[in-house]
């Protein structure tokens, strides 16, 4: 089967930015999982499906039409990247992403962009759950203050915040904070370190340097 490279970690940890860099410097094939679970969260807030309806959430992720292109995301058709990078939208997708039906719904949507010549897939269970056997397994992640700077970084860039202040960094970092706990505490495929992936702390470190490492951890691996 395709090598894969699983990069899991925590939200706004930057796996998905250094996960793209990699697949691009590899000439792989990138799978943003987080965004699929966005994706069946914005469907349902469309559609009007209820968050705790397990089994029509299940049925509505099993028939979504995603594409990714061109650094855009498209549902049915239309591009949606702003409306799924969201906090919103985030905070939606943590809460359904703990049910055991829905995630079942996805896992094979997400197996199956696992084609030559190779997968770079970052997430929450890439490693532990979605690719297993993945040749590379690394567990991406920095300090909850870090992350919340980048991502209200990350809004104001996108022009997502009219009126940015520090009541709106400290919304940022209490979310940030509260999806760490659901994510870490729900009963099915919880974010964890997996025993056999490497550990990489981009607190401090730039962009580059964390795919520099990511890159470097790959051949290791691959040279065993």
């Amino acid at each position: 089967m395709s090598p894969v490279i699983a990069i899991d970690g925590p939200s706004a940890s930057g796996k998905g930015t250094v996960a793209q860099l990699v697949a691009q410097a590899l000439g792989w094939h990138y799978l943003d999982s987080g965004a699929i679970y966005r994706l069946a969260a914005l469907a349902a807030q469309k559609l009007g499906v209820a968050l705790g309806d397990e089994p029509q959430l299940a049925t509505l992720a099993a028939g979504l039409d995603i594409r990714f292109a061109g650094g855009d995301i498209f549902l049915d058709g239309e591009s949606v990247e702003a409306q799924v990078r969201t906090e919103a939208t985030g905070n939606a997708a943590s809460a359904i992403a703990a049910l055991p039906a829905l995630r079942a719904a996805l896992l094979e949507r997400q197996r199956a962009f696992r084609t030559a010549p190779g997968l770079v897939a970052d997430g929450r269970d890439m490693a532990s759950v979605v690719f297993p056997d993945a040749a590379t397994k690394i567990f991406l992640t920095a300090s909850a203050e870090e992350r919340a700077s980048r991502r209200y970084k990350q809004l104001i860039e996108k022009g997502l915040l009219a009126n940015p202040d520090d009541a709106i960094f400290q919304r940022i970092l209490q979310d940030i904070r509260g999806r760490d706990a659901r994510d870490s505490a729900r009963s099915v495929a919880p974010l964890q370190q997996c025993a056999d992936a490497v550990l990489l702390d981009t607190t401090s470190l730039s962009i580059e340097d964390a795919v520099a490492r990511v890159l470097a951890i790959h051949r290791s691996k691959s040279a065993v």
